[in-house]
């Protein structure tokens, strides 16, 4: 009878162990996760100055447009915490829409080599971001779905503050709709 006790009791606390460790591992995968967006972010952050620069020798008069694209891209690089930085990135990534459309009115800056090369820099960092929010999102779906299922929640209950529910990074719906230029 103490031998079934002692054995009932090993696997419980394996069980916890294993359970805990599980979720230390994808809380720390969802943090690595965030980490490369962050890192997508910041090669995008830099290289929106090559871009406006560009833009502006061509597009004097589109002032505003080329403002609120270094705003939004100031209020991005300063934005604290994941759900933050998600709505922050989503309105500069909006922004650059903006900016895209622009060169379409301007036929020679479309065509300008340093714009395209700029642009396709751009474009495979877009990709990249994309792919990685997509990674993070995956990792916390996992991370959320095992701290909210039987037996696990019960490990999550005793740890209790250490693994909560991890936000998804989602797309606004502003984000969403085709931008508008207009002269």
């Amino acid at each position: 009878m103490v031998y079934v006790i002692i054995a009932v009791l090993a696997i419980l606390v394996i069980f916890i162990i294993s359970a805990y460790n599980k979720c230390v591992r994808l809380l720390n995968m969802s943090e690595e996760a965030f980490a490369q967006i962050d890192t997508h972010l910041k090669k995008r952050y830099d290289l929106i100055p090559n871009l406006v620069e560009t833009v502006k020798g061509y597009a004097k008069h589109e002032k505003e447009t080329l403002e609120a694209v270094i705003q939004a891209r100031n209020m991005a690089m300063n934005a604290q915490g994941i759900e933050e930085k998600d709505k922050a990135d989503n309105a500069f990534a909006g922004t650059l829409k903006t900016l895209f459309a622009l060169s379409e009115a301007y036929p020679d800056l479309k065509a300008n080599t340093n714009f395209q090369d700029l642009q396709k820099q751009l474009t495979t960092l877009e990709q990249e971001i994309l792919q990685a929010r997509k990674y993070y999102n995956g990792v916390v779906k996992e991370f959320n779905t095992l701290i909210a299922t039987f037996p696990n929640n019960i490990v999550v209950m005793i740890f209790g503050a250490k693994f909560k529910k991890l936000p998804y990074l989602e797309i606004r719906e502003a984000e969403r709709e085709n931008v508008k230029v207009q002269f």
